[in-house]
């Protein structure tokens, strides 16, 4: 007998997405009809709001209940409704720390404004990976500090990986009870608020939607969807997912190229078609 699961999260990049950074006919197809048989669906990325709008609004989402985790989580809302569930924000007094690890580390620091990334390094190659990835454009500051819009939810440290595991390690030691330090991708270095993950998020949102654990399945690939992995009733990892996601998972979906999303929810929906 399947358990019958209410509630759907997916990651994006390398798990709704192709590596076109599209979503593919067959995974369209499949989620509007899981969303028409009542299930709902929620998107859950290291994304800004803004970069999440366009794919929601592919997947009819505000006709569908559907929910958007922006920032890692630090942001819930409520798309039928536009409603924000729930906002967590860094402290001021962190910032600073931030953005001199970062120049001390020779990385790009950046943060977001609207439809805008605001950064001193607009022409980084991983700047403009995540400008491309949210489908935003790059503004320049000349000074970080003084021109970013306070308070903000999330700032991104890009940089060389192996280079960046040493600013993840500097920075986890020195703020561990200010802020949560984590790398979305080997490249992407996540500055979020304390405590804040995919997995909290998901426990917000199914309180306020009267949904168990167990009723949860989520999808994902890279080491910031590991929480929620762990965390929902259904873990489902991407077979383009890092190792420690794999590991961590219930189910190895084909990967984001192979139509991996429709595959497994057509095996653990059935009962939704």
């Amino acid at each position: 007998m399947k358990q019958d699961y209410r509630l759907l999260v997916l990651d994006l990049d390398g798990t709704l997405t192709n590596s076109k950074k599209e979503i593919s006919p067959r995974n369209l197809r499949t989620l509007l009809r899981l969303q028409q048989s009542g299930v709902r669906l929620a998107l859950a990325s290291g994304r800004p709001t803004y970069g999440i709008v366009p794919l929601a609004e592919q997947l009819q989402m505000k006709e569908n209940n559907g929910y958007i985790l922006s920032y890692n989580g630090g942001e819930i809302i409520d798309w039928s409704t536009g409603e924000l569930l729930y906002k967590n924000l860094l402290p001021d007094d962190v910032l600073p720390i931030l953005y001199q690890t970062a120049t001390d580390n020779r990385q790009t620091i950046l943060t977001y404004d609207n439809e805008c990334i605001l950064t001193e390094n607009p022409n980084d190659p991983y700047v403009q990976k995540e400008a491309f990835l949210n489908k935003m454009q790059v503004r320049r500051v000349e000074n970080f500090l003084q021109e970013i819009p306070l308070p903000l939810p999330k700032c991104l440290i890009v940089g060389e990986p192996e280079q960046l595991m040493k600013t993840e390690a500097e920075l986890s030691l020195r703020l561990q009870r200010q802020i949560s330090v984590y790398r979305s991708e080997p490249y992407f270095l996540e500055l979020v608020p304390l405590g804040i993950d995919k997995a909290r998020s998901i426990a917000v949102l199914s309180e306020k939607l009267g949904i168990t654990r167990e009723e949860v399945a989520a999808m994902g690939d890279g080491y910031n969807d590991l929480s929620m992995i762990k965390y929902a009733g259904l873990g489902i990892a991407m077979n383009n997912a890092q190792e420690p996601v794999k590991a961590a998972a219930d189910y190895i979906a084909p990967s984001n190229d192979e139509d991996g999303v429709a595959i497994a929810v057509e095996r653990y929906f059935l009962h939704a078609f």
